[in-house]
């Protein structure tokens, strides 16, 4: 079991926050670290100060770390036309040494787009799957070749299909709770497929789903990585756990029926349920980001016991 580190920096954190704790992510042994991909805070508070961009922090994290992957969970499709995409992506990825990985979802949140005047389609899915195919496309492009598009949303022409990746394939993550075409989508483009702050019933239920359309497409349903993203709050004691839900807004007993929260014990427990539904890798939203002592307890305590 594989777990990353999963931060949401719309709820207020800088680019020198962000980096303590990829080092940190590295420095602990932990798989990975990722980040949504937002514009503005949910919930009360400031939000200060203020949001930063996904690829752009990325890329500053390609520079400043040697071993952990990097990626989003999950770019939005609305956010960036699909080749600037397929180029800001490539370029991280050379910049990281080939660490990259892309979750790419439709986009949702609407008030976001609104503060900052972003065009909100109504035809999202459709657009996010133009979007996988162009992206795809152009990385996976013979050097020398060109890559042609033309559909609904998105028209390329003759494009030099440059730059590649350091990769000879970026891992494309495809996430969501959808039960028709997101399990098709996935089966079609996806490497690994995430449900996000999910029960077990219903990940084994949307696992089940993604296999099915991956043997329905013609690939092996093995050949998919099936990842949760769950927020993590774990404490030595009881007190402990408390100061910590209590620091993130949330109620203990609600953070241990939706989330790995509790003792050490508790949460492997609770992680060793998820992988007996078929997960292999847990993406852990981690909210407050100055506890650093977090980290280094689930590190020594319940990453020790998975590996």
């Amino acid at each position: 079991m594989d777990l990353r580190i999963f931060t949401e920096p719309q709820q207020g954190a800088s680019y020198d926050t962000l980096l303590t704790v990829a080092k940190a992510t590295e420095d602990l042994g932990f798989d990975a670290f990722f980040r949504s991909d937002h514009y503005l805070r949910m919930g009360g508070g400031t939000g200060l100060p203020g949001p930063t961009d996904a690829w752009i922090t990325l890329a500053g994290l390609a520079r400043e770390t040697k071993r952990i992957r990097l990626g989003t969970l999950m770019t939005a499709a609305t956010f960036r036309l699909p080749g600037v995409l397929a180029i800001q992506v490539a370029q991280v990825d050379q910049m990281s040494g080939g660490r990259v990985e892309l979750g790419l979802g439709a986009g949702w949140f609407e008030e976001e787009h609104k503060a900052y005047g972003i065009p909100f389609p109504k035809e999202k899915f459709a657009r996010l799957e133009e979007q996988l195919a162009i992206v795809t496309g152009l990385w996976a492009t013979e050097v020398g070749k060109t890559f042609d598009f033309h559909g609904t949303f998105y028209e390329l022409s003759e494009s030099p299909a440059l730059p590649k990746p350091a990769q000879k394939k970026v891992p494309v993550l495809i996430g969501g709770h959808g039960a028709t075409r997101t399990p098709r989508l996935a089966a079609r483009y996806a490497d690994e497929f995430n449900i996000p702050f999910a029960s077990l019933e219903d990940s084994e239920r949307q696992f089940g789903r993604v296999r099915a359309a991956a043997q329905e497409a013609g690939r092996a349903a093995d050949d998919l990585t099936y990842s949760n993203a769950l927020v993590a709050c774990v404490g030595r004691d009881d007190q402990e756990v408390a100061r910590r839900a209590a620091v993130i807004g949330r109620e203990v007993e609600e953070l241990k029926a939706n989330g790995l929260a509790g003792s050490p014990a508790e949460v492997v427990d609770k992680i060793g349920r998820y992988a007996g539904i078929g997960s292999q890798r847990i993406y852990l939203q981690i909210l407050d980001l100055d506890d650093l002592d977090h980290l280094e307890l689930i590190s020594s305590e319940v990453q020790s016991q998975l590996s």
